[in-house]
Order: structure tokens, then C-alpha cells, then sequence
């Protein structure tokens, strides 16, 4: 039988072949799975591995697909922008054949690289988050057990965020604990244009569905650092505002339109300055970077509200799924104390292991050190950043 799958979905990056050539032929117990989740795959991977055909529905729809296509104990996913240590296999393995019966799920250990001669640049900051991060799948295995009883990723989070702070949630209410392991991968900061905080905001769209499934408290519940929201609805409130009482000065001619209108513009404006000044002060703060965070901080507010009434909307039926524990569940779990219920797949129903229905929304509770599963710094969770980081997480969020 074999021992591990190593899973890596994969959008077509360039990095897809680094990652490959560091692995190097896996060993008899070991497989190595490429899950071809491009749009367009009129031209095949011409790559050492399986290839497996995803569905281009996103990364957590892409993994469902290779572990579900594993043989393996064990699934090791990673992502296909990171590369992993010579001896990263051995280390796997390692980590893996250590883990008591107990144990779940094993992560590797993320280092991301930052510039030596100058300050982090928003975008870089976000993606050093990975770095603290807790049970992202930049680099992270689970018992294939430990994914039936959960139901696998939850498709209906389309986006590499929060999908992995969520699967590792239900993994623990299944009844399996996570821990750390000790193989590396090293995960670059890929680069982007300016506006890549502004595209980031889509997130807030899935940020509503697990608010759904998990209750007003659904970032304690997953770990999920505070983030901006409330600021971002003042500041959007304050813009719409001052445009609704202009418009109004102009079709009526009364004065008191324009103080007000004066009165919200303030507000807006010393919103904007400080959501620009926070992210312009720990950065390298030349023109570049200033011109930028000037620019996507008065963009972020209405575009990130936009987005969490779209998802608000959007998943007002969306109903919560509890992972399936079996009779012979690890006992003395400490990981079970959290949210009642999980979110399974919304694509996994004719699953024989897809979680099952629960009626109602889920009730969250504060979650205890034992109940957490880390959300954004997202993710792939604490750096100073302002936007969502590559492997899902957020690093002081601007959601």
C-alpha cells in the first residue's frame, strides 16, 4: 500500500517545475499527484508525475480531486509556487511515520524570503504571514481518514483563503488533533502589480459564508484574526454620504446639503488616511510603494463591502455541515471543544464520507486554545500586511 500521495494542484506557474526538479523521484511508498486545474488544457503538462485533470472551480475543488484520486495513507498537499528543501521527502516521511494514531494532520514548516536591505513592501508583508501561519496547505498532510470523516476542502470557498483554517476546524471536530512537523519549504513572494490588495477583497465574499456556517463569532471559532470590516463600512458609509448629500445640495440649492456633505468627506478622508497611514509606516515608503497604498486604500473600503453584502446575499440558505466522526474516533482529543459544527463540501455530496447536514445555523463559541485552527495572518497568520496572502490568509486584514 502506498504510505504517502503528495498532492499539488496547479494553476500552470513556471514554479511547477522548481518544485518538481527539489522533490525528485519519489520513493516506492510515495506518489506524486499533479492536479491540472488550468482553464485551458489544450496543451498538456509535460511533467515527470500523474497528471490528474481538475475542474478549474479553484484550489479547494483541485485538492478534493487529487486526494480523492490518492492511494496514499497519507495526503500531503502542496502548493506549486513553493520549493521544497533536498531532503523534503525524507522529512515527510519522518513526520509522518511519528505521528501517533491520534494525530490527523502535519504541517511543514513555511519560510518566506524578504528583502535584506530594506523594509517589506505591503504585498510582501502579506505574504510573509505564511511564515506564522497554522495549518495552511502551502505544506501540510492529512490522514486520507482524517479527510473522510471531514468531508474534504469545502468547495464553496473558491479562493486559496480561508479554505485550509476551515477543513482543519472540522478535522479537529472530527476528533483528530494537528501538530507541526519539521520538513521545509520555501514559499517566494511572487510578484504583482499594485492593485493586488483591491483583487484580494473578493475574499470578503467567502468571509460571509463562513460567518454564515460558524455564527458572528466565526473568526474566534476558526482562529481568524480581527479584521477591518467595520472600519472599511464606516469609511463607505461616510463616501456615500458625502455624494448623496452633494447631489442634494445641487438639486435643492440648500446650504445645509453642503455642511453635511463637507462634515462626511471628513470623515471619509481621515478613514482613508488612516487605513494608508497603517500600511504605509512599515514599509520601505518610497514612491512606488506610497503612490500605491495611497491609491488601494481609498479603493479597498466600498470594494470590500461590496463584496461581503454580495456573499451576504449570496449564501443566505447556505446551511452548515458537521464532519462524521467514526465509533473509533481518537479518544482524549482536546480538539473538539469549538463551534458545533463544521462546513463540509458543497461539491462532495455523493461522497460515502461527505459530512452530514445539520439543520439550523451553527452556534459559534469562543474558541480555547484547543478549539483553534488558524485563519489569515491567510491564511496561508500575523504579519503586518494589508491585503490576503497567497496561501489564503489575511495578515491584519483589510476585510
Amino acid at each position: 500500500m502506498t504510505f504517502a500521495s503528495i498532492v499539488v494542484p496547479t494553476v500552470g506557474r513556471v514554479s511547477l517545475g522548481a518544485l518538481l526538479a527539489a522533490l525528485g523521484p519519489p520513493p516506492p511508498d510515495v506518489e506524486l499527484l499533479i492536479v491540472d486545474d488550468r482553464a485551458d488544457r489544450r496543451t498538456p503538462l509535460d511533467i515527470p508525475a500523474r497528471v490528474i485533470p481538475g475542474r478549474a472551480a479553484g484550489p479547494a475543488a483541485a485538492r478534493n480531486t487529487g486526494w480523492r484520486a490518492a492511494s496514499g495513507e497519507w495526503v500531503a498537499f502542496l502548493d506549486d509556487d513553493v520549493l521544497p528543501d533536498p531532503d523534503w521527502i525524507e522529512r515527510l516521511t519522518e513526520d509522518l511515520r511519528s505521528a501517533t494514531p491520534a494525530v490527523g494532520g502535519v504541517q511543514g514548516v513555511v519560510r518566506v524570503p524578504l528583502p535584506p536591505d530594506r523594509p517589506p513592501t505591503d504585498w510582501e508583508r502579506v505574504t510573509a504571514g505564511l511564515a506564522h501561519g497554522e495549518w495552511i496547505t502551502a505544506d501540510m498532510a492529512y490522514r486520507r481518514v482524517a479527510l473522510e470523516r471531514a468531508g474534504g476542502f469545502d468547495e464553496r470557498l473558491p479562493r486559496a483563503f480561508r479554505e485550509d483554517a476551515e477543513l482543519a476546524h472540522r478535522v479537529r471536530r472530527a476528533g483528530f488533533e494537528l501538530r507541526r512537523g519539521r520538513r521545509r519549504v520555501t514559499h517566494p513572494v511572487r510578484p504583482e502589480n499594485r492593485w493586488i490588495s483591491v483583487r484580494a477583497q473578493r475574499g470578503n465574499t467567502d468571509d460571509a459564508l463562513l460567518r454564515r456556517l460558524y455564527g458572528p463569532r466565526w473568526r474566534a471559532v476558526l482562529g481568524v484574526p480581527p479584521g477591518r470590516r467595520r472600519r472599511h463600512a464606516t469609511v463607505t458609509a461616510c463616501l456615500a454620504a458625502a455624494v448623496g448629500c452633494a447631489a442634494l445640495r445641487l438639486a435643492t440649492g440648500n446650504r445645509t446639503w453642503s455642511v453635511a456633505a463637507a462634515v462626511a468627506a471628513a470623515g471619509w478622508a481621515a478613514g482613508t488616511a488612516e487605513f494608508a497611514a497603517a500600511r504605509i509606516v512599515p514599509g520601505p515608503r518610497d514612491r512606488a510603494e506610497v503612490t500605491a497604498m495611497l491609491l488601494t486604500s481609498a479603493v479597498i473600503p466600498p470594494v470590500a463591502v461590496a463584496h461581503w453584502l454580495r456573499g451576504h446575499f449570496r449564501w443566505r440558505g447556505a446551511k452548515p455541515l458537521r464532519p462524521t466522526p467514526a465509533p473509533d474516533a481518537p479518544s482524549g482529543s482536546a480538539h473538539g471543544a469549538g463551534s458545533a459544527h463544521g462546513a463540509g463540501s458543497a461539491h462532495g455530496a455523493g461522497s460515502a464520507h461527505s459530512a452530514a447536514p445539520v439543520d439550523g445555523a451553527a452556534s459559534a463559541s469562543p474558541a480555547g486554545p484547543a478549539s483553534r485552527s488558524a485563519g489569515s495572518a491567510r491564511s496561508k497568520r500575523t504579519a503586518r500586511g494589508a491585503g490576503a496572502t497567497p496561501g489564503g490568509h489575511a495578515a491584519r486584514s483589510t476585510r
